[in-house]
């Protein structure tokens, strides 16, 4: 064999592998759809549902999200958290023995500063109201805090020193800096964090085509397309194209139309609109 035709034939060769490669890589077009679903709500299984039908491949659909999810991940390192050393004097040793002297009498192992990152069960904009389940702890004074509160029909709760304390339509960040000032009175600095343990008062309803009909706890900003996802997604017999939303204020009723199969396309996307409490998803089947 000549080493022209030997020369060919590695060049067919490697134009092989590469084709079958580029076969398998997803298309701009595909990596674009995947994250228009993501950022609509869609989860993978319906994504990669909906592209089977669409004439994607699968190999290169669960390539788009593989690549995607890379991606996220690479933006979004998590950060290593610093260990804070003890200044010298903070823990005294025994001498010339290198022993850790013991935990003050009365508080074992009991720790000095607050936890940071708290999560208080609700967006910093959450507004409370009636039948909402909260806990308020107050650091390091447990019998000031409560551990679980229900906020009563007149909008209050009962808490220990401050008896009757208003909490309906505060955030929990505006309930903490309240409580702190009135427990300032009988503690020294206090430090109170509260936490929504159970959303109630605030709720969107899905009705029609939908696997999970009825109410959805409103615990978040949430999308049209993120509702229907939470409602579980689409029956078979759902009429895509002709959802709308049924939005009551001041007496009034509006109602917004809204496309399922553009939106998840990523056309007509202004009008996967923020839901609001209290309104209706009607999915007509």
């Amino acid at each position: 064999m000549t080493r022209s035709r030997i020369g060919r034939l590695l060049v067919l060769g490697i134009l092989t592998v590469l084709a079958a490669e580029a076969q398998q890589r997803p298309t701009q077009e595909l990596v674009q759809y995947v994250r228009d679903a993501r950022k609509a709500g869609l989860k993978d299984e319906e994504i990669q549902q909906i592209a089977l039908k669409a004439g994607w491949q699968t190999a290169e659909i669960a390539s788009a999200i593989q690549s995607i999810a890379a991606a996220n991940s690479a933006v979004a390192a998590p950060k290593t958290e610093e260990k804070t050393v003890a200044a010298a004097g903070d823990h005294p040793t025994a001498p010339n023995t290198g022993a850790t002297a013991a935990p003050a009498k009365g508080d074992p192992g009991t720790p000095t500063t607050k936890p940071s990152g708290v999560d208080r069960g609700a967006p910093d904009d959450y507004v409370i109201g009636e039948g909402d389940v909260l806990h308020i702890q107050v650091w390091k004074e447990p019998d000031a805090s409560v551990p679980s509160a229900v906020v009563r029909p007149d909008g209050k709760i009962s808490m220990p020193m401050l008896k009757e304390v208003q909490v309906s339509g505060m955030t929990p960040i505006q309930v903490e800096k309240m409580v702190t000032n009135q427990l300032g009175k009988f503690i020294s600095a206090p430090d109170v964090t509260v936490v929504v343990a159970a959303i109630n008062s605030k709720k969107i309803y899905l009705l029609g085509g939908v696997k999970k009909e009825g109410p959805i706890a409103y615990t978040y900003r949430m999308t049209i397309m993120q509702a229907l996802s939470e409602a579980g997604g689409l029956t078979d017999y759902a009429k895509r194209k002709k959802i709308y939303v049924l939005h009551y204020e001041n007496g009034r009723e509006y109602r917004f139309p809204f496309n399922y199969d553009a939106a998840v396309k990523g056309e007509g996307m202004e009008l996967n609109k923020v839901l609001m409490p209290g309104d209706t998803v009607v999915v007509p089947k």
